[in-house]
């Protein structure tokens, strides 16, 4: 089993050209974890991880892994660093079998064919030595990729979006079989991916890369509930970002009154920003005019309902807000709530809404 690395960046900055790609970036990987690196297309995840691997140098910064600095004071080039690299479309050999990719970094040294076996076992695919890249399924092909990346026994398996080119059904059978392997081989593993529900779904922690820096890394339940701002809160999972005014621990918004987490403390009042996410959302029959407290209570008129099997997402256009007009100056403000099962009111439909639980919550300039 392998001697599985920690992985320490620190300060980590690379441009290309006047491009600047990565501007500072910090992170630290537990050794034996998987963590995922989570950003849009073109924040710099594949950059971070050619760095990792070795296959580019920082301009700036230092990489250290198991706590041995392998970029920065000195530079330690890719095959002396331990660590097995996926990427995206696998890349095999099309003109070499599926055990000649799998030990074609492991030519010089005794018992390849055993070690061969071992993992095509590992990967699940035993039997399939002497088939060629072309006669395999998507999932095979990264099986094989994966087996490929293991074989020489690293410290430190890093995959480029690795499930991307997949069907969505097989995206997420594979994703499950992976981390099975890398638990089985016992090595780090650091992921990238454009995937929030990847990364939500397989990662021991998650870093959201953004503008060229790790703006938050967190595990999974963390960073989806209690998101540093509110770009991280747009970029995991349908939310509502509200502003709100905070007094006395609770903030008034255009939902009403919200028992809010500030993850930041703060001299109240002031205004912040508020994460409602839909789940949080309960909606009954819209209350009457003359009911205690339906002057506070905020009303709206369904407008769209999605069904996804096992929810419904229902949008909801509010009424004008019980606390005023929207802070943000947006008018007919729509609110998403998430419904448990096939029923959910139909569009048209006037509803009330209230927020269940605690929100989080940030100081906010603007709508941040």
């Amino acid at each position: 089993m392998s001697r599985a690395h920690s992985v320490a960046v620190a300060a980590l900055r690379k441009s290309f050209g006047a491009r600047n790609v990565l501007d500072g970036v910090s992170l630290e990987v537990a050794a034996g974890s998987l963590t995922a690196i989570l950003g849009a297309s073109g924040s710099g995840k594949t950059t971070l991880l050619r760095l990792l691997a070795g296959f580019e140098r920082a301009d700036r910064g230092t990489i250290e892994l198991g706590g041995e600095v392998v970029d920065g004071s000195r530079y330690v080039p890719p095959e002396k660093r331990r660590i097995g690299y996926v990427p995206q479309d696998g890349a095999l050999f099309p003109h070499l079998t599926v055990a000649g990719n799998v030990a074609f970094g492991l030519r010089s040294r005794p018992g390849v064919e055993a070690r061969v076996a071992e993992l095509l076992a590992l990967v699940g695919l035993d039997g399939f030595e002497r088939r060629v890249p072309h006669q395999l399924s998507g999932g095979e092909r990264q099986r094989v990729a994966l087996a490929r990346a293991l074989a020489p026994d690293p410290a430190l398996v890093l995959l480029d979006e690795p499930f991307s080119s997949l069907d969505v059904e097989l995206r997420t059978s594979m994703r499950r079989e992976v981390v099975q392997v890398l638990r089985a081989a016992g090595v780090t593993a650091v992921l990238v991916t454009h995937d929030q529900d990847e990364a939500l779904s397989i990662a021991d922690r998650v870093a959201v890369l953004q503008r060229g820096l790790i703006v938050q890394c967190d595990e999974p339940a963390v960073l989806y509930t209690r998101p540093v701002n509110g770009e991280v809160a747009r970029f995991v999972g349908h939310g509502n970002l509200l502003l709100g005014r905070l007094e006395n621990g609770v903030v008034r918004s255009v939902l009403g009154e919200i028992s809010v987490e500030l993850g930041t403390p703060a001299a109240e009042p002031c205004a912040v920003g508020v994460l409602v996410r839909p789940e949080q959302i309960d909606i009954g029959d819209a209350a009457p005019f003359s009911a205690p407290g339906a002057e506070r209570t905020p009303r709206g008129v369904v407008v769209e309902r999605e069904f996804h099997g096992h929810d419904v997402l229902v949008t909801v256009r509010l009424d004008e807000p019980a606390w005023g007009p929207d802070p943000a100056g947006r008018p007919g403000f729509e609110v998403l709530a998430r419904l448990p099962g096939p029923s959910a009111p139909e569009p048209g439909a006037r509803v009330s809404l209230r927020v269940r639980g605690t929100a989080a919550a940030w100081l906010s300039r603007s709508q941040d």
